[in-house]
């Protein structure tokens, strides 16, 4: 289920930020795009692909958060599931500008795919998609303006390689570090 609000009242705005409802809202050039809670699964699944890219992220003088808003502008911002970037371009509100890479985890009917080409735009370095059902990996990265597929998935922001074992272990390698990280789904 998509819902995008054009043009809202400011009180539907607020009652959402009130309510806590708007953590996950992107806005698109003006357009509210409501993205619902993430399965737990997937938010496990997250938290220990970021637990097992902190030591990287800290050798390189880098930050990563969850979830945390990249700005173009006031009114144009996606959340990407994971954003790695350099302390320098942050703002009260989150990340401006740029990311050095950003994650998206794939969920069926999800927009991760249309915002390809909106983080090229915005100077994103990488893009990694990783499908929340298969594990199976896609990396993107600007060439020419538009998102090109690198295979080996291997992150030049990180200097590491992420690798699909099967559909429930996805494993980081960089030099002699290794961290598996499972993807525990219900049933």
């Amino acid at each position: 289920m998509r819902a995008q609000l054009m043009d809202p009242p400011p009180h539907i705005e607020d009652e959402r930020r009130r309510l806590g409802l708007d953590q996950r809202d992107e806005m698109w050039e003006g357009v509210i795009h409501v993205v619902p809670p993430a399965a737990e699964y997937h938010q496990n699944f997250e938290g220990r692909l970021v637990a097992a890219l902190l030591p990287l992220v800290d050798a390189r003088g880098l930050r990563v958060s969850p979830e945390v808003g990249l700005y173009r502008a006031d009114n144009d911002f996606r959340v990407p599931d994971i954003t790695v970037y350099r302390p320098e371009v942050t703002s009260q509100r989150g990340v401006e500008g740029w990311a050095d890479l950003v994650i998206e985890i794939v969920s069926p009917g999800d927009e991760s795919r249309i915002k390809l080409p909106w983080y090229v735009e915005n100077d994103s370095r990488e893009i990694l998609l990783i499908d929340r059902e298969t594990l199976d990996l896609e990396l993107y990265r600007p060439v020419e303006g538009e998102p090109q597929q690198f295979m080996p998935v291997h992150s030049v922001t990180l200097d590491c390689t992420f690798e699909r074992v099967d559909e429930r272990l996805l494993r980081v390698v960089s030099g002699s570090y290794s961290q598996d990280i499972p993807m525990w789904r219900p049933g």
